[in-house]
């Protein structure tokens, strides 16, 4: 079982209002639950021939989603929102050290890095599927994010 795998997994199960899945075949064990408004934990146990591996995502804080602005809903209407393929913590930097993957203006097309989701332990680069020009971020860096959440609104013209 790949982390792809693995990461559509807890999206089913995070939309399915289960509170607890359990798997376990002969070199992986997964246990993923959900509870109340908190966002799903999961515990992923690998054995191989070398120690015993464990990646467990810690239990997060009760997520609050902000009313929409009363803005002008229908001149959002002509862009194109990019969403969150998973749950995770967004960030718009590749690594600390280097500069926005993409701003406000920035020309993106298909396959153009965006920004970087983590999502246990693991950083999964987010790329475009659209060309465009970036309009609007609509998440703060280091922000936690939820599957399907809008990350950034893109003028496709």
């Amino acid at each position: 079982m790949d982390i792809r795998e693995i990461q559509q997994l807890i999206k089913f199960v995070a939309k399915s209002g289960a509170s607890e899945v359990k798997l376990e075949t002969d070199d992986i064990k997964i246990t993923i639950k959900t509870g109340g408004t908190y966002v799903p934990e999961a515990e992923v146990v690998t054995y191989t021939q070398s120690p015993v591996q464990m990646i467990q995502a810690a239990p997060a804080a009760p997520v609050s989603t902000p009313a929409a602005p009363a803005a002008a809903p229908a001149e959002d209407a002509k862009y194109v929102t990019i969403k969150s393929p998973m749950i995770g913590t967004f960030y718009r930097k590749s690594s600390p050290d280097k500069p926005n993957l993409v701003d406000v203006g920035s020309e993106i097309k298909p396959g153009s890095p965006l920004c970087v989701v983590e999502a246990m332990k693991l950083f999964n680069e987010i790329e475009a599927e659209i060309s465009g020009k970036i309009v609007k971020v609509l998440v703060d860096d280091a922000s936690p994010v939820e599957f399907d959440q809008p990350l950034f609104l893109v003028d496709p013209a």
